[in-house]
């Protein structure tokens, strides 16, 4: 082990230094290549700027409302019969748009119900395998100016909800065999 701790001493000066030499001696001008892929990014963002502040706003009106629990409650009989935990329901909806808004909800039910609860590990699973599909597509989609979207977004909203449904059954696998 102490081998180990003696050679990882070494290894981040040595890239250091190779990454140093090879644009010392190297034939392209790599910071010429830095600074138009540095201008290409300024592009990009101001190309997406729009499409951020729109999924922000939209968001953000979405918290505000107050319409989840009117929608959860009706919903939560469908989320019952597919043995899907209710107090889910918030992160279920915000995931696909905001992985900042769904992290704040996760937090949430991790401080309410634990880490090591079916609900805490459902969460844990939704989080760990699905993305934030809505807001992925909506700057892919305004990056490459692609306009007709087709199937993406409802395959894509498909998916998270086949991880949703998943995580719960594979959630509940995982605790009864633990407990049995």
């Amino acid at each position: 082990m102490e081998i180990v701790k003696k050679i990882s001493l070494f290894v981040l000066p040595c890239v250091v230094f190779l990454v140093a030499i090879i644009i010392f001696f190297g034939k392209k001008s790599y910071f010429e290549s830095f600074l138009r892929g540095a201008k290409n990014g300024i592009k990009s963002s101001f190309a997406i700027l729009p499409t951020m502040c729109a999924l922000i706003v939209s968001v953000s009106m979405f918290l505000s409302s107050g319409i989840e629990p009117i929608i959860s409650k009706y919903l939560s009989p469908i989320l019952g019969f597919l043995k899907i935990p209710s107090e889910l329901f918030p992160l279920v909806l915000l995931r696909p748009f905001s992985g900042s808004a769904s992290i704040a909800t996760f937090e949430g039910i991790l401080e309410k119900y634990g880490p090591d609860s079916l609900i805490g590990i459902c969460a844990s699973v939704i989080m760990a395998s699905s993305d934030t599909v809505i807001y992925v597509i909506c700057m892919y989609f305004s990056t490459t100016k692609i306009r007709k979207t087709r199937h993406a977004l409802p395959i894509a909203l498909f998916i998270s909800f086949f991880c949703v449904l998943l995580s719960s059954i594979v959630s509940r696998v995982f605790l009864n065999m633990l407990f049995n």
